[in-house]
């Protein structure tokens, strides 16, 4: 909005001409959305804690350090998303049609994961509603935004899957590329819900792949840099970087509130989210496979998860102590602490380890 209104007025205000800058943009954005968090946080938990009574359940069958947890608030993903969603309408290009489709799917993974914690917390259980209609939901909604995506994309490439270390590559997918972006997309929203089970530990990797793929967003919009750089050049997509920033920024504000001992969590509402929205940029910037290592913490836990069921169905024996792996190492010993640090550490290697594929062509 802010940026629409600066072009409108630019000719009498000559410093306007800064809102036509993405880099500031984004900055602008990351603040507002920490600001507006930082803001109306309190409001928001003190709201939260009220309707909620007893919180958000606890597994009866997970680390003993975890039932003094008991009582705490979930759904805190209303606040991150909140602040998201203010200051990218103020900030983003509105003809950006990258930037609507993102949206799209970040609200609404993010009512499919608020209607889930609304049913663990008035039924008083772990257990939300039937997978199967969920996952149905959620790729009904990234189906969509993959064919937008391919319908505001310049062909072949809006199509087809980009290999990262080769610059020449394209794999054609044709109409195959609405299920294969879905269930990228997908994969990205239900990982990051897997690895939200501690105090900090999602948030923290959330923005550094939210930072990752905004510089990836940016230089992939920009002509010059992803000449340069040997990287498809995605036209619009630039604007992506700015509602990058403004999860970074809602992450600042949110994990104020997130860090041990946590005064609420973030739920499936923030967590399918967040994931969905780093997932959708993925694909709209055509580095889907570098997702694979930027998010590469995430995807460990979802393959601990799907290790450890498929081995109890097959043998009756637990790979693991206990899925997601970061419990599993709870029970080996580690505290909390440890695990959620170690984790950023992990997860810090794995954006440099992203982001060096944009040069090594």
């Amino acid at each position: 909005m802010l940026y629409y209104l600066s072009q409108e007025l630019v000719g009498d205000i000559s410093a306007l001409n800064l809102f036509r800058y993405t880099t500031f943009r984004t900055g602008a954005a990351l603040v507002t959305a920490a600001f507006f968090v930082f803001l109306f946080g309190p409001r928001m938990i003190s709201a939260l804690r009220i309707r909620q009574g007893k919180g958000q359940p606890i597994r009866a069958d997970g680390p003993e350090t975890h039932f003094i947890k008991a009582g705490t608030p979930t759904m805190g993903g209303l606040m991150i998303l909140s602040g998201v969603v203010v200051s990218s309408l103020l900030w983003t290009n509105p003809r950006s049609s990258y930037v609507w489709v993102v949206l799209l799917v970040t609200l609404g993974f993010g009512a499919i994961g608020f209607y889930d914690d609304y049913l663990k917390v008035t039924r008083a259980t772990h257990k939300g509603f039937s997978g199967r209609m969920r996952l149905g939901l959620e790729f009904l909604i990234a189906g969509i935004a993959c064919f937008a995506i391919m319908q505001t994309g310049e062909t072949p490439l809006s199509s087809s899957l980009a290999l990262p270390f080769f610059k020449d590559i394209l794999i054609p997918l044709g109409w195959l590329f609405i299920p294969f972006g879905a269930f990228i997309i997908v994969g990205a929203g239900n990982a990051v819900n897997l690895t939200d089970g501690l105090d900090g530990l999602a948030i923290v990797p959330v923005m550094i792949a939210s930072a990752s793929f905004g510089l990836i967003a940016y230089l992939a919009g920009n002509f010059v840099f992803s000449e340069y750089l040997q990287i498809h050049f995605v036209q619009g997509t630039g604007e992506l970087a700015v509602l990058c920033g403004a999860v970074i920024g809602a992450g600042l504000g949110f994990l104020w509130f997130n860090a041990p001992p946590a005064a609420i969590f973030m739920g499936d509402t923030g967590s399918l989210a967040l994931g969905g929205m780093i997932g959708t940029t993925a694909v709209a910037t055509k580095h889907e496979i570098v997702l694979a290592i930027i998010g590469g913490l995430f995807v460990m836990e979802a393959l601990s998860v799907i290790i450890q069921v498929g081995s109890f169905k097959l043998t009756g024996k637990r790979v693991f102590r206990m899925a997601p792996i970061h419990h599993h190492f709870e029970k080996k010993g580690w505290t909390e602490s440890q695990v959620v640090i170690r984790f950023w550490i992990i997860a810090v290697m794995l954006a440099l380890a992203g982001l060096s594929t944009l040069k090594l062509r």
